[in-house]
């Protein structure tokens, strides 16, 4: 199974694939005249506009859930595996990714909100509703939504889960080994795959309503909690600041495990943790009920900040601060840098744990168990949310009864299985999930830029206005020349309905 998947991620994550991350963030940054730095003070503006409605969140809760999927074990073990398999350069290779990609995501996201849907009372959208519209390709965003619900849906959440397992089996012991009959496994990981199945189902069988009154909760306060620990082990050791910045610029252009895997390692988890053109977080803005479809995106574009720059920036520091960590050389057990036991394993958070563990004794090991309980387990929600989306989108044309209930049982079953597996088995199959949705969304919003530019519109349109100062925003997409922007259509003709009625 293993050798199946690393083929399958040889194939995905070519050099191609990296150079389309990068290039298509520099594209758009260009295109947009690098909007992720222009309106960062509009989208701080945005972030506090807490709109919400009863087809739609609001900006602050899409922030949440989209940050619930972007904030999530990425931050913690991803750049652990970043570090360990790409050497101290592969950080600034993610910072690289987040920069650019923050321009990705304000298109994504835009696209979204321009081409979302009501479904049911709720606002419907993400990669595969656009592709369909702007692109007019019906089958090529069938591929996507069905790529993506498998991605979501089986793939990725026993990545998250998996790490889950790892940290609370190396805080609190395995309490016992059981032979299941598949396999033998601790009693700890079975445990504990057992409890995030069972509150996984109470919460995903209330809706995304209920996903998001609890993300906009636990995903700032864990958030702020972790940083605000990394600060504290930065400060204690803040002497040596000006020499680990040093050594990620210096190995990033002279990197000691070679330019492709320092480049290609940062680019590989930095998509994995804040997902910019991933096509992850566009369905989380599709259901933010906003004035305009450029603040999502510029919201959204502001969540990649949070992500990397701060949360991964955190982590990378602590585990380079503290020494914590180890670099493999082509081999696995070839060692470029070794600090650590040959049995610390790079796929996983020991790295994170252990960087706490010897600064403040007695805290680190549990404290990163509660944060990736908190950080994975909004993760997971988010793939829910994405893969529900996209099978209302199929069944949109081909109604199943029970489909939804199908993808509750199959996530669960999902993330117990994610949690007692290999943790390299885990993080294979959630490359080969990142890999396909990156690959069908990034050439997606190319394609659609280029046939009729609508982000760019949107942009363009939210800046004459607020030129003009306005107070309350509004979208024509038709004035514009997009076509397809169906909801905006109706919303448009509903206000002038109204305006004639007074």
């Amino acid at each position: 199974m293993q050798g199946i998947v690393d083929f399958l991620n040889g194939i995905i994550w070519s050099p191609v694939l990296i150079y389309l991350c990068l290039g298509s963030g520099l594209f758009y940054s260009i295109q947009t005249r690098f909007v992720q730095i222009r309106h960062f003070k509009e989208m701080c503006r945005l972030l506090v506009s807490n709109k919400e409605s009863s087809k739609g969140i609001s900006s602050f809760q899409a922030l949440a859930v989209s940050l619930s999927g972007r904030v999530g074990t990425g931050n913690i073990a991803g750049v652990a595996a970043a570090i360990g398999f790409g050497g101290p350069g592969a950080v600034f290779w993610m910072w690289v990714v987040a920069f650019l990609g923050a321009a990705t995501a304000y298109a994504e996201s835009t696209l979204a909100q321009i081409y979302k849907e009501e479904d049911e009372g709720q606002f419907r959208g993400g990669p595969a509703y656009y592709i369909e519209k702007a692109m007019g390709q019906k089958w090529y965003a069938w591929i996507f939504a069905i790529a993506t619900i498998f991605a979501c849906g089986v793939l990725l959440p026993g990545v998250q889960s998996n790490s889950i397992g790892n940290a609370v089996e190396t805080a609190f012991g395995t309490g016992g080994m059981i032979d299941t009959g598949i396999g033998v496994f601790s009693f700890a990981k079975i445990f504990t795959g057992a409890v995030i199945s069972v509150i996984l189902g109470f919460i995903i069988f209330g809706g995304v309503k209920r996903i998001a009154h609890f993300t906009q909760i636990v995903v700032p306060f864990m958030a702020l909690a972790y940083v605000i620990l990394a600060f504290v082990i930065i400060l204690l050791n803040i002497s040596e600041v000006p020499t680990i910045f040093g050594m990620i610029i210096g190995d990033a252009f002279t990197p000691m495990a070679g330019f492709g895997a320092a480049i290609g390692w940062g680019v590989k988890r930095g998509v994995y943790s804040n997902e910019a053109g991933q096509g992850t977080g566009p369905h989380a803005a599709a259901a933010a009920s906003v004035e305009h479809p450029a603040q999502q995106g510029l919201v959204q574009s502001f969540s990649i900040y949070i992500d990397t720059l701060l949360v991964c920036s955190a982590t990378a520091f602590m585990i380079l601060i503290t020494g914590t960590y180890n670099v493999h050389g082509s081999g696995e057990e070839v060692f470029l840098v070794q600090n650590l036991a040959a049995n610390v394993g790079a796929n996983g958070p020991m790295f994170t744990q252990m960087a706490i563990e010897s600064t403040l004794p007695g805290i680190g090991k549990i404290f990163i168990a509660f944060a990736l309980f908190f950080f994975a387990f909004t993760t997971i929600l988010a793939y829910y949310y994405i893969a529900e989306t996209n099978i209302a989108y199929i069944r949109r044309t081909f109604k199943v009864d029970g489909m939804m209930f199908i993808l509750k049982v199959v996530i669960m079953s999902a993330v117990f299985y994610g949690t007692i597996k290999t943790a390299n088995l885990a993080w294979a199959m959630g490359d080969v999930g990142v890999g396909l949705m990156a690959w069908l969304n990034i050439i997606g919003i190319l394609i659609i830029f280029f046939m009729s530019k609508p982000a760019l519109k949107a942009l363009k349109d939210y800046e004459e206005q607020q030129k003009k100062g306005v107070t309350t925003y509004t979208f024509d997409p038709v004035k514009l020349g997009i076509k397809g922007a169906t909801y905006w259509e109706g919303k448009l003709e509903r206000n002038k309905n109204k305006s004639r009625e007074k």
